[in-house]
């Protein structure tokens, strides 16, 4: 990408302002920077379903409607503000790259068979694979399609290379399932592609869209990148560890889909791997409760959980390449809120 420098934001935050952002309620805070940018944003997802043939408008408008973390979206428009102003095509990206994730979570839940998302039917629940399927690939094409309206073609092929790199994760993943040969340098590189990648696609082209300079993109690309992958081995540890009451969405489907996450494959490296092969590949059917014991006893939990730790230290040292300012302290504070979250699932 040909980029421009591109001056720090007049607008420094005050020492408590930037302090503020950085305690257990810098989450929250962080939000609240963006909150009329992330409000346009729920507007116009809600608004995309409009936008198809009112044959097809009521599945739009179903899956777009629910809600949800609005990570990406998040990181993408705070990325924009730590590099200059937030404007109407950081919306525009924030828009994109949600209706990007929402066509990889049903086309999740076909694959996992889950019945349960944002405590709500899945789209598979309610209406089977076969709408499902082709509603999640009518989500990406619309997506991609919304893409091509940046004036600067680098963006929308960015865009592209992040969903594609996205689906490509999907596909190892589900090559490698029930694989007890998956290393966990297998896994890192399958969760950084199907996870990890458009978070830092939105962290980069944020900062793109503001004419910041080479070194600045690189480092929130890195950011988004390493802040994805700590965010989805926390997911992991959900499944395994978390209740539906508070995920609101079906658990425990990646052991009985034979995906496994970094608990697994730490027990498979430890002194109970004999009984986690047999508890996996036995000729019963696979006993998930069983494992999830396991999995609470030997201690994985918190070692995973460290190693979320460590991927977030190392995203908030990209950070320091940064002017400082509140949208930055405010990526800083996403980051802090992710490593809690682990920490706190470990404690249980």
């Amino acid at each position: 990408m040909n980029t421009k420098k591109t001056t720090p934001p007049t607008t420094q935050p005050k020492e408590s302002e930037a302090t503020h952002l950085t305690t257990p309620d810098g989450f929250a805070a962080a939000l609240d920077l963006i909150n009329p940018h992330l409000y346009t944003v729920e507007e116009r997802i809600r608004s995309q379903a409009r936008l198809f043939d009112p044959a097809v408008e009521g599945y739009v408008a179903y899956v777009c409607g629910k809600g949800g973390k609005r990570l990406r979206p998040a990181l993408a428009l705070l990325s924009g503000g730590a590099t200059g102003k937030i404007t109407s095509s950081h919306v525009d990206l924030a828009v994109i790259l949600e209706m990007i994730h929402v066509a990889t979570l049903v086309h999740d839940d076909i694959m996992d068979g889950a019945e349960l998302r944002r405590d709500q039917p899945t789209a598979n629940a309610k209406w089977g694979n076969s709408i499902s399927v082709l509603l999640g690939d009518l989500l990406f094409a619309h997506a991609l399609r919304l893409s091509t309206n940046f004036s600067n073609n680098d963006i929308s092929r960015r865009i592209a290379d992040a969903t594609a790199e996205v689906c490509s994760g999907e596909i190892l993943q589900t090559q490698r399932r029930f694989d007890l040969n998956l290393s966990i340098t297998d896994y890192y590189r399958i969760i950084e592609m199907k996870t990890a990648a458009l978070f830092s696609a939105g962290c980069e082209l944020g900062a793109f869209i503001s004419e910041a300079n080479p070194e600045v993109i690189g480092a929130l690309r890195a950011f988004g990148s390493k802040v994805g992958t700590a965010y989805q081995i926390y997911d992991d540890l959900l499944d395994l560890a978390g209740t539906e009451k508070e995920t609101g969405k079906t658990l425990g489907t990646d052991l009985r889909k034979g995906k496994f996450t970094l608990p697994v494959l730490l027990l498979l490296q430890g002194s109970s791997r004999d009984r986690v092969r047999q508890l996996l590949l036995g000729e019963e059917s696979l006993d998930a409760s069983a494992l999830e014991e396991l999995v609470a006893r030997s201690g994985v939990i918190p070692t995973a959980a460290q190693t979320v730790a460590r991927l977030i230290s190392e995203a908030r040292e990209s950070l320091s390449s940064i002017p400082a300012n509140r949208y930055q302290a405010g990526l800083d504070a996403i980051a802090i809120h992710v490593a809690a979250l682990a920490t706190r699932l470990a404690a249980r």
